[in-house]
């Protein structure tokens, strides 16, 4: 537009200049060899611009007839060119259809047409080509052949690192990854294995570094690189909680800071300070992770904050956790707890099934069993408590890619995620179902930490179901009841039960149930809390 506008504006000069000879009159005479020419100013002019369009034209002519060699072998250059080109997007997206063949023959045609060193993508696209073609072997060659180019070096690290993954080759793959994340941080996949690498093998400060790069660079959010720095952080304090008591207070107090609700950040910070006797801000820091959400480990180091107090002073400090989350099962199963120790049967009691009320579940019943024990001594009561325990629903637990754990660990076991471990009630299945048969040895239990206190009479019962003898049969048919013979009970009220996946079927006890004289037997109450899940013992 600008050019257009200036064109015009030259040409309305150029006749504005003419119209202003024209109207002034003239003669312009010129001697030359004897003779003596005479014109009007505006032939004169004409002729001079006529002259000088001559000129322009004829050095045009000119220079384009020296140049003409060039200008033919550049056109032909350039379409040799769009052909290569053409050729290597047809192959790039025969490539992502996944056409080995046509791939294939694209790379030849673009190599042909194209100079590698001038298109590093014919690289890329004979790459996958292998890999299509199955021709892993040459495709790593191809992608070690790209670390020496600069402008390839991380596309040749990111197809290492894929094949690596391919193979199994978890330090390899890590090592590539390495190396991508240090010459750019902000690609993902390279910061995400480098991160699972120095967590795996404890580098909590390299850890924190590449978070701190990756939050420069924008690739996560701010919230999330709080949390995963709040992970961090807290599994550094748990490392030097017995080497560098001060570095594990800094640490779990920042961690606390950036998560106030992160259960397991505020319990190792807690623990130092009460180490430290800073009792004061080390309750005010479980107080408000209480209130965020009540964690029985928060109502425990809570509880034991002094040693010395005695357990009505513990029964104290847990009815003041009671106050701050009222209608909680964690609040009355802490008090209910505290008051067992300080033997107030009749608190422990009634928070204990206040607890139940609210959330139904088997460390509920581990704990009023306990309470039933040491009040009155009945163990026909404590059977049939065990018994609901076992039919109720795991208490929550650490849980990270089906792995349950009773501890907090910031990094999963089974795949090495970073802050994979929830905190929630286990999922577990008694048995497989292959081709639509059911497995009696697939069984896939809880994997558990240390027993809890209240589960001291409890001990794993997993319950394989039974399977006729030459018997051919769909798995409901081959589902059978089981009966508990008096031996058997006795034998499981000695040494506990453990808890049976909650998700699992099981058949209720035979009517020939075999009784100690003591056990009263199901508390008929007990139908109308019966829960859909059922479960099986022996």
């Amino acid at each position: 537009m600008i050019r257009i506008l200036l064109f015009l504006a030259v040409v309305f000069a150029l006749g504005l200049g003419f119209a202003w000879l024209a109207d002034r009159p003239g003669e312009m005479v010129v001697t030359f060899g004897g003779y003596q020419y005479q014109v009007s100013l505006m032939v004169a002019a004409v002729a001079v611009v006529a002259v000088v369009a001559a000129v322009m034209i004829v050095w045009w002519l000119i220079k384009a007839l020296w140049n003409s060699p060039y200008t033919i072998s550049r056109y032909f250059r350039v379409r040799r060119r769009d052909r290569g080109y053409q050729a290597l997007s047809t192959g790039m997206i025969a490539a992502g259809a996944g056409d080995g063949a046509l791939a294939r023959k694209k790379t030849k045609e673009a190599a042909k047409l194209i100079r590698s060193d001038q298109e590093p993508l014919i690289h890329l696209l004979d790459a996958q080509a292998s890999l299509l073609e199955g021709d892993h072997e040459g495709a790593r060659e191809k992608f070690e052949t790209m670390l020496d180019d600069p402008e390839m070096r991380l596309l040749g690290l990111r197809g290492l690192y894929l094949e690596a993954e391919r193979l199994g080759d978890r330090n390899a793959a890590r090592h590539y990854a390495g190396r991508a994340a240090v010459m750019a941080p902000q690609l993902a996949w390279a910061a995400e294995s480098t991160l699972e690498e120095l967590t795996g093998r404890g580098d909590w400060d390299g850890a924190l570094k590449l978070v701190e790069a990756q939050k420069s660079t924008r690739q996560i959010e701010r919230d999330a690189a709080n949390r995963r720095r709040a992970v961090l952080l807290t599994a550094k304090a748990q490392a030097l909680i017995d080497s560098d008591p001060d570095a594990a207070r800094t640490a779990a107090v920042e961690a606390n800071r950036l998560r106030p609700d992160f259960a397991p950040a505020a319990v190792v910070a807690a623990t130092l300070l009460f180490r430290q006797n800073d009792v004061r801000k080390g309750s005010k820091i479980l107080e408000a992770a209480w209130k965020a959400e009540p964690h029985p480990e928060i109502a425990e180091l809570y509880t034991h904050a002094r040693p010395g107090d005695a357990a009505l002073d513990r029964l104290s400090r847990a009815k003041k956790l009671q106050e701050m989350k009222k209608n909680h099962a964690e609040s009355s199963l802490a008090v209910a707890r505290a008051a067992l120790d300080a033997q107030d049967f009749a608190t422990a009691r009634r928070e204990a099934e206040a607890a139940i009320r609210m959330d139904r579940r088997e460390g509920a019943y581990l704990l009023l069993a306990d309470i039933e024990e040491a009040e009155t001594g009945d163990q026909g009561k404590v059977r049939q408590l065990l018994a609901k325990a076992v039919r109720a629903p795991r208490d929550p637990a650490w849980v990270a890619d089906g792995f349950v754990s009773e501890r907090w660990a910031p990094v999963s076991p089974v795949t090495g995620k970073l802050d994979a471990f929830e905190w929630r009630a286990p999922m577990e299945r008694l048995g497989q179902l292959i081709d639509g048969h059911e497995e009696a040895d697939a069984i896939v239990p809880a994997i558990a930490g240390p027993a809890r206190p209240a589960t001291e009479k409890m001990a794993e019962v997993i319950d394989h179901p039974a399977v006729s003898a030459g018997k051919t049969s769909t798995p409901i048919e081959r589902e059978a009841e089981r009966r508990i013979s008096e031996e058997q009970v006795t034998a499981v009220t000695a040494a506990g039960f453990a808890a049976v996946p909650a998700n699992a079927e099981a058949v209720e006890p035979a009517e020939e149930l075999a009784r100690l004289p003591d056990d009263p037997g199901v508390d008929p109450d007990d139908e109308a809390e019966k829960s859909p899940r059922r479960f099986r013992l022996f």
